[in-house]
């Protein structure tokens, strides 16, 4: 079989992006099975649930199942544990990562609740070179893909996209790492979102980007606060912890003080 090609620079550099395998022709980020790499494709199942959260997996299985040899397959796996999407066990194997509970989900929107805000804040300043043009152009894009778009494979990698122009557009490299070492997006859509559509998402990101796209940090911080407590509330309809959706009123008015 012949080698998978390797993704561009720019695309490792942004390791945490989702490849639609299989998706329409013509979407971004979209590949063919026979042009994924077997960390791409293994990848794909996880996040599509075709390999389900706390799964042994075997790699001369995988082998097999995508027809290349064991080597790449360890090599997959080896970046797959660094994005928290499988984890070794010794002396069980490895595993695909559980879904995360509701104080994970807390704790990671409390994070994100910290970054996020500021930094759309601080790259809303300047009018002429803000991203906000670049981020209405990614919601056209995905809200005008053919029928089937929606499903949570692509929804998440839009999501990917549009909050990583934020963060580039700040200019910390220290922070789009910090914010990259979440994995935020690979968790969240596991849980199944109520908004697998997107439809509310998208409206939330427009809010969000014609606000930067006016120079209005105040308003793009506040819509981005929204948005954040929003999609709390959406993935938290995925747990299958008891009560774990009553924590999240305590983040709104306890951690960090945001009006009802």
């Amino acid at each position: 079989m012949e080698a998978m090609p390797r993704r561009s620079s720019d695309a490792e550099a942004q390791g945490h992006q989702i490849p639609l395998i299989g998706a329409t022709s013509g979407t971004a980020n979209t590949q063919s099975a026979e042009e994924a790499t077997p960390y791409e494709r293994i990848k794909a199942m996880i996040l599509s649930n075709a390999i389900p959260p706390d799964t042994k997996l075997t790699i001369d299985q995988l082998a097999r199942d995508l027809g290349v040899s064991q080597t790449p397959i360890r090599e997959a796996l080896q970046r797959l544990e660094g994005d928290r999407l499988v984890v070794s066990k010794k002396p069980r194997g490895i595993w695909t990562t559980p879904l995360l509970d509701g104080r994970e989900l807390m704790h990671l929107m409390e994070v994100r609740l910290l970054m996020e805000p500021w930094a759309v804040s601080v790259v809303s300043t300047d009018r002429a070179v803000n991203p906000g043009r670049k981020m209405l152009a990614e919601i056209e894009r995905f809200a005008h893909l053919p029928n089937g778009r929606h499903e949570g494979y692509e929804l998440a990698s839009h999501d990917v996209a549009f909050h990583d122009m934020i963060f580039d557009a700040v200019g910390n490299g220290f922070l789009h790492d910090a914010f990259r070492h979440l994995h935020a997006h690979l968790h969240l859509f596991r849980l199944y979102p109520a908004d697998l559509d997107g439809t509310h998402t998208i409206e939330e990101h427009r809010a969000i980007a014609e606000a930067v796209h006016r120079a209005d940090p105040e308003a793009a911080a506040e819509a981005m606060r929204h948005h954040i407590f929003e999609a709390m509330d959406r993935f938290s309809s995925g747990l299958s912890t008891p009560g774990g959706h009553g924590r999240f009123h305590d983040v709104r008015t306890g951690v960090l003080r945001h009006p009802e």
